[in-house]
């Protein structure tokens, strides 16, 4: 009987059906972070438990290390504390931990692909909400709450209840100037931010087919934003491409065997879905959110909705935008100056995402009432885009460049906005406060669309830049 990736791969976990009515699921692959693992721990500590499997347990540091200056101990006390209780716990328990001294830190959703974890077929959960990036190698990835952190260092299972599956499908070509982020956008803007609630997506068509797989991470990210429990891309060839040869991948004999394995993992043909979407790729422009959610997004050519055109039940979230962003209703969202700009984040940080930005920004200088940051997702992305030498591009435009981590994604850290600012942003969310102001303001669009901004210092169509 032809099944989907996600029913092949939640058989394969389910360990038994609970009373409750869920499936107890075993997790292939935890990774812990500093931020959502030292309550954990103290769970465990405080019932004298043991990591279950540790071998399947990795951390690294990432939410509140600061890009400026990394020298330990850091100036933030709170955060030079959690980074010494996450060393402290991996070490008791036995588990990997990429830490500043590895040389291998980063965001835990670009180490993960990075290192060759993250596999097709596997379940995988963090601490995170954004684990949904890891199921762009056709990985079915939940982000946990802490208890939930707690239950898998315990035993290395969830208890979840299965959620329904809808095929979000997209066919053609992007347009020059259209990225996988805009693609993401756009996908939440039609379906809402509440629109995934009780699915888990599988993106499908000739445009998923077509992007490469730090596309793909891109989209399976923002997954969460449109509310869906998590989101994956079947595995392909390209799949198998990219994680040959990395540090955790089966090696040798082995690999070809799990290659075999991974890709008959994908969906059949004539596998059942409970919803079906389709869009078309050649009908998406370079998006921007306007609003205080990542659903409140207009194409760059457009105009801020009017209130009179927005369904009745969103109507009060629309005002609430609105005035907190203070923007008009029918203005056009081309031309809103910004005051910083951001590119970085598990969304967008990663050598692709660099690249394109660096051959925008080239030759180019950032407006003067700009401040603009690039910060890598890992050491690894850092030290090859230093190799390339995308960092003296960047400084010689008049962006900062700075070390591996979450920086102003979340603002845990010591990159915030100040006051009213408006930020440009590659990253995932544009809710109050996101980005470490109370009243700061954010603009969520893609790398190629802050690199623009930065030069133009305001809201600009990346198409008039090539």
């Amino acid at each position: 009987m032809a099944a989907s990736l996600f029913d092949k791969v939640w058989e394969a976990h389910t360990v038994r059906e609970l009373p409750s009515g869920q499936t107890q699921l075993f997790i292939g692959l935890h990774l812990i972070h500093e931020v959502t693992s030292p309550q954990a721990f103290q769970m465990l500590e405080e019932r004298g438990l043991k990591v279950r499997f540790p071998d399947r347990t990795f951390a690294t540091l990432d939410h509140i290390v600061p890009t400026g200056s990394q020298v330990r101990p850091f100036a933030d006390a709170l955060a030079e504390e959690m980074t010494q209780h996450l060393h402290a716990n991996c070490q008791k328990h036995g588990i990997r931990f990429f830490d500043l001294a590895s040389g291998l830190q980063g965001i835990v959703h670009v180490i993960g692909p990075e290192q060759g974890l993250t596999q097709p077929g596997m379940t995988i959960a963090c601490g995170d909400s954004h684990t949904s990036t890891h199921g762009a190698f056709g990985a079915i990835a939940f982000g946990i709450g802490t208890t939930q952190v707690r239950d898998v260092l315990a035993t290395q299972c969830l208890a979840m209840a299965k959620p329904r599956l809808r095929q979000v499908r997209v066919d053609g070509d992007l347009a020059a100037g259209v990225y996988a982020k805009d693609v993401i956008l756009a996908i939440i803007q039609r379906l809402g931010v509440k629109g995934g609630v009780g699915y888990a997506y599988e993106y499908a068509g000739t445009t998923f087919d077509r992007m490469s797989i730090e596309e793909r991470l891109t989209v399976c990210n923002m997954s969460i934003e449109g509310g869906a429990r998590c989101g994956y891309v079947n595995p392909d060839q390209k799949t198998v491409d990219y994680l040959r040869g990395r540090p955790h991948a089966p090696g040798d004999a082995d690999f070809d065997r799990a290659a075999k394995w991974w890709l008959g993992m994908a969906s059949d043909q004539g596998a059942t879905y409970d919803d079906l979407f389709r869009m078309d790729a050649g009908a998406v422009e370079p998006m921007v959110t306007w609003g205080i959610n990542p659903g409140q997004s207009v194409g760059v050519s457009q105009k801020i909705p009017r209130t009179a055109e927005v369904e009745d039940d969103s109507r009060a979230g629309h005002l609430e935008a609105l005035e907190f962003m203070d923007f008009k209703e029918g203005q056009p969202i081309s031309g809103v100056p910004i005051d910083v700009a951001f590119i970085g984040s598990c969304t967008n940080g990663r050598m692709s995402d660099l690249e394109i930005a660096a051959d925008l920004v080239r030759g180019r200088k950032v407006h003067p009432r700009v401040k603009a940051m690039v910060v890598p997702g890992s050491m690894l992305v850092a030290i090859e885009a230093q190799k390339r030498g995308l960092d003296k591009v960047f400084q010689e435009a008049g962006f900062e460049w700075r070390a591996a981590g979450c920086s102003m994604c979340l603002a845990m850290n010591p990159d915030k906005l100040q006051g009213r600012e408006i930020c440009a942003s590659s990253s995932n969310r544009n809710f109050k406060g996101r980005q470490g102001s109370p009243t700061g303001r954010t603009l969520l669009m893609s790398p190629a669309m802050v690199a623009a901004a930065a030069i133009a210092g305001e809201v600009t169509d990346v198409r008039e830049m090539f």
